[in-house]
């Protein structure tokens, strides 16, 4: 039995559409394989601040937390200002109200789930095979007296005109006791369920972990003190207890008739000047407790090398790891052997990556997971965990996909239209039907679709791992296929005064291997800009010769990426110099510049360049003999736009000494002689400072 989703309508920043939130899928679980394996089983909900991963923990600590309550500012406001318009036009068909339905995997053959607990469930409500299904919750947190509320809020509206005063009164009304909500449960056939004794904590326990602030040098002298004295309260050897006990009653004993003697009789003495010590006297004594104890006396120290550090020395990484560590060994001792099987376990952690250098980063859930795993084996405990974690680090992410060996149970959060946005991924729709042409090299001939998925699907998770985990957190995305546009593309955008505000990654991958990523970007609704050269097909007299192209003209490209967005076809002439696919921009060198069609991205920047001060010097470093034979003595530098194909060629096998030299050019000269970049990615790069602002103030790309 474990949580299988969590559907939350206009609960803070969800609406009421993209708002389903998987977790782990029936094959991470029900392998005996992966028994007990946090790690392939952990949901991890990742996104950009503010994108909604945390009201997805604090939907389910509201409904699960006995002590939790909504409060009006827990209601979408999108959402509050569409009724409240209703209601200044008089209409009174819908009242607030928050939805939750909770749906819960159940396998009938594992005595593990036992779903005694929910006196409501039959039958009829699951949704099943022959030895597994379904149950779901739905669970309305609903208004009690519709009338009255009703009535309060059109003598609202006939006294405030103005908007933002009427609607903070109207959450004010909301918070009133008089118009108080209650949380309510439905079957499946929408019926309010009888049960007043039900609860859904009754069903599913959560232990939050929350963001750790080290606020003081006692932080894990807390923790750990609490996992101290629980065992201590549940020693099983009574004369250890009993020992103990005798020891801490002997030693108050002892300090009370020391205190009583030295300082109590001259106190009482004092004060019996101004009252009777009938009426008042101090007594003092000692009260020392074993909690007492390990809290005040007992020292934390750690081990670096041959020494020993106090707790507050110990590094912030490594005391927020054994904090976390800590909350669970205390939430796994706790857990009352009797409940084992009858409920749903949340262990919920909410960005553990505070003070973690990046490589306990990668490595956090295998930690997680092996102490876990040891812990559930050394107390003999089955306990049906599931591990919720949240986080901006692509680290984290990393650590997810690597330790589980999959993209499975990450669930995404974006906004679009200033809602909170859920895309959940998995392996199976990450991965396009169909990869580019026939001509693209990454396409066997003896390689089966089934197998072409599976090592795309390959390549993707490890390529990720090594360069682009970032795009998760990106508020946009650009991908080029080559060192030289990577290098002055940042450097553009990093002075930029528009462009530099935001969160762009920059990627440099093939454009066949691009594709891969296509079905992942569409999904994330990431801005993404794909930057690509023409390639143009020339003859093998035409490159001895280094031909310039004056024309498209039955001109063929090899670029798979233009080929994929332009339906297979590999005509030049037909084509357009961009593309745009919802959130994808495809741009190329399509249009002439200086009379001559550009098919790489050096030889559109040499024709947009060519009489440019720094081009020239750069140039005529890493190329000095060419160079030379191309400008001649007189320095001729209009002959080098009618070289630039030469030029690019020559260029191929030093780009990365010819991008760094640029770089090191630009960056040591003055802003007015800088080259510019070439038209076709100036577009670009507007394209994508207007999807950004879109996506920010809530238009969807």
């Amino acid at each position: 039995m474990y949580l299988k989703s969590l559907k939350i309508t206009n609960f803070r920043k969800f609406g009421d559409k993209n708002n389903l939130v998987e977790f782990v899928g029936s094959k991470d679980l029900s392998s005996n394989s992966v028994k007990n394996n946090i790690a392939h089983s952990a949901t991890l909900i990742i996104g950009k601040n503010n994108s909604g991963k945390t009201t997805v923990t604090e939907a389910l600590k509201k409904l699960l937390c006995k002590n939790k309550e909504f409060k009006a500012t827990d209601f979408n406001f999108i959402y509050l200002n569409k009724l409240l318009d209703e209601y200044r036009n008089n209409i009174y068909k819908h009242f607030p109200c928050l939805e939750f339905e909770i749906k819960v995997h159940i396998d009938f053959n594992s005595n593990n789930d036992l779903t005694t607990n929910v006196p409501f469930m039959s039958i009829g409500n699951i949704q099943s095979g022959k030895d597994e299904g379904d149950f779901q919750v739905f669970m309305k947190y609903e208004m009690r007296e519709r009338e009255m509320f009703a009535n309060e809020v059109k003598s609202l509206i006939n006294k405030y005109n103005e908007e933002y005063v009427l609607f903070r009164k109207f959450l004010e009304l909301m918070d009133k006791d008089e118009t108080k909500f209650k949380l309510n449960y439905y079957d499946a056939e929408g019926k309010l369920a009888n049960d007043k004794n039900f609860n859904i904590s009754d069903l599913i326990e959560i232990k939050p972990i929350g963001a750790n602030k080290i606020i003081d040098d006692k932080r894990l002298s807390k923790t750990f003190n609490k996992i101290i004295n629980f065992r201590y309260k549940n020693e099983k050897n009574l004369h250890f207890r009993e020992s103990i006990d005798t020891q801490l009653d002997d030693i108050n004993e002892k300090i009370t008739k020391n205190v009583a003697k030295s300082h109590t009789e001259s106190i009482n003495t004092a004060l019996g000047k101004i009252e009777s010590n009938d009426r008042l006297q101090v007594l003092l004594s000692a009260d020392l407790t074993f909690e007492k104890l390990m809290s005040n006396i007992i020292k934390y120290e750690y081990s670096d090398g041959t020494f020993h550090i106090p707790e507050g020395q110990f590094g912030l990484g490594y005391s927020n790891l054994m904090t976390i560590i800590g909350d669970i060994i205390d939430y796994i001792e706790q857990y009352p052997k009797q409940e084992l099987h009858s409920k749903i376990n949340l262990i919920c952690i909410e960005e553990p990556e505070a003070f973690m250098h990046l490589q306990m980063q990668e490595l956090f859930i295998k930690y997680i997971n092996d102490a876990i795993q040891f812990l559930l084996k050394d107390k003999n405990k089955e306990i049906n965990s599931q591990l919720i974690i949240t986080t901006h680090s692509s680290h984290i992410l990393n650590s997810k996909i690597h330790s589980g060996n999959s993209l499975d149970s990450i669930s995404y959060m974006t906004i679009v239209d200033n809602l909170s946005y859920v895309i959940n991924l998995n392996d199976e729709n990450v991965i396009e039907e169909k990869s580019g042409n026939a001509n693209t090299e990454l396409v066997l001939t003896d390689t089966t679709e089934k197998d072409r998925k599976a090592n795309d699907l390959k390549f993707l998770k490890k390529h990720i791992k090594y360069k682009v985990s970032e795009l998760f957190f990106s508020d946009a995305v650009i991908f080029v296929e080559g060192v030289t546009e990577e290098t002055l593309i940042s450097y553009f955008i990093e002075h930029n005064e528009n462009l530099n505000k935001y969160y762009i990654s920059i990627f440099n991958i093939n454009g066949a291997h691009a594709l891969i990523y296509h079905k992942l970007i569409k999904l994330l609704k990431v801005p993404t800009l794909i930057i690509t050269d023409l390639d143009i097909i020339r003859n093998a007299e035409e490159k001895e010769k280094y031909t310039q192209i004056k024309e498209l003209k039955d001109r063929k490209t090899t670029n798979a990426t233009i080929s994929y967005f332009h339906a297979d076809n590999d005509n030049i002439s037909s084509l357009k110099s961009y593309f745009e696919d919802e959130n994808l921009y495809i741009v190329t060198q399509k249009e002439s510049i200086e009379g001559y069609y550009a098919t790489s991205f050096e030889e559109a920047y040499i024709l947009t360049n060519y009489d440019n001060k720094i081009l020239n010097k750069v140039l005529k470093i890493t190329k000095p003999q060419i160079y030379e034979s191309i400008v001649g003595n007189e320095g001729k530098k209009a002959n080098l736009k009618r070289s630039s194909f030469k030029l690019q060629i020559k260029i191929s096998n030093c780009k990365s000494d010819f991008s760094n030299a640029l770089l090191y050019a630009i960056v040591t000269a003055e802003q007015d002689i800088i080259p510019k970049l070439p038209k076709y990615i100036i577009d670009g790069l507007d394209w994508l400072e207007l999807s950004i602002k879109k996506q920010i103030k809530g238009v969807n790309v």
